[in-house]
């Protein structure tokens, strides 16, 4: 992230909860970004790597920092919808049936090896992230707000796993791609939970209320954004679907972004700006936010992938070849 001095508690209090993830997560300054964006914009987070990179930590210190309560969801091949979002049970004492509320009834959810969980479990999470409720018995039921999904999935391993189709990776805000530490990294990993377990801190109490994150929020809406700017948006997105400017797509995108991924990619940008102690949005945060924003909502052609072709490394041609307006 840039430094710039923030304007305002609001923003203050926002650098503070960055700055606070960050000194517990080394070498994820970009994952604490999309995490505090996504929690400034209700939007939700798919984190994809290989195990012990700190997916599931990095939740949690935000669950920490965040006022809010937490649940985690462990997805096996024999997770049943109602394991996720409760079910009616029947009291024999009152002779009435109750509905008893899942783990998806909490301000934060870590949904962890979601590619493992099947479709039907699947398609409960994804009316929960797209509607903000649970329907059970007819009777649909409105979650907490704020409400917010990170999911993960392990890249390394196929069998026993089911794909995520591609309606509920629209779902997803940003889906962020998570690469092995290097040899320095590495060793301030080693260091910082060497020290933590010597320590034996406890948890702090969580700082971010919600009357604090509804408030960011309103300041994050009021946050410029030129018609240059817009078009600019749009003119990335329009190239998924036709191309141009050198760049071909008609054999190489079989899935381009619907107009939910220029909507995000705008709330996105400001919510950055924002943090960045700016109240208009710039290119920069545009570049910076694209490819996890857009990559996992194009889908290549079968010739593409066989090719070798990613959707992130077309996306990279794109943004090379549309210029800022």
């Amino acid at each position: 992230m840039e430094d710039l001095s923030p304007a305002g508690p609001l923003a203050e209090a926002a650098q503070r909860l960055v700055r606070g993830m960050e000194s517990g997560l080394i070498g994820q300054s970009l994952l604490v970004e999309r995490l505090v964006i996504s929690l400034l914009t209700g939007g939700h987070v798919l984190i994809e790597g290989a195990p012990g990179l700190a997916k599931t930590r990095s939740v949690r210190r935000l669950s920490d920092a965040v006022e809010g309560s937490f649940a985690r969801i462990q997805c096996t091949p024999d997770l049943m919808p109602s394991d996720v979002t409760g079910t009616q049970v029947w009291r024999r004492d009152s002779g009435t049936m109750e509905f008893l509320h899942g783990p998806v009834f909490h301000s934060l959810v870590l949904v962890d090896e979601i590619n493992r969980a099947p479709p039907k479990v699947q398609s409960a999470l994804l009316e929960a992230m797209a509607e903000g409720q649970v329907t059970s018995g007819g009777v649909a039921r409105p979650l907490p707000e704020p409400f917010m999904v990170v999911a993960t999935q392990n890249p390394l391993e196929q069998e026993g796993t089911f794909p995520l189709p591609e309606a509920q990776l629209d779902r997803f805000l940003f889906h962020v791609l998570l690469d092995l530490p290097d040899e320095q990294t590495e060793l301030a990993i080693l260091e910082l939970v060497e020290g933590e377990l010597r320590s034996h801190t406890g948890h702090a109490e969580p700082s971010l209320t919600h009357a604090t994150l509804a408030a960011m929020k309103e300041e994050v809406l009021q946050v410029h954004l030129s018609p240059a700017l817009r078009r600019y948006i749009v003119a990335l997105v329009m190239m998924t679907r036709t191309g141009g400017n050198g760049v071909e797509v008609t054999d190489r995108i079989r899935h381009a972004v619907s107009p939910r991924g220029t909507l995000s990619l705008a709330a996105a940008a400001r919510a950055r700006a924002w943090l960045n102690g700016r109240d208009y949005a710039v290119p920069e945060d545009v570049k910076a936010l694209a490819s996890d924003i857009l990559c996992h909502r194009m889908a290549p052609t079968w010739r593409a992938q066989a090719a070798g072709e990613t959707s992130r490394g077309i996306m990279a041609e794109i943004l090379s070849a549309v210029e800022p307006l």
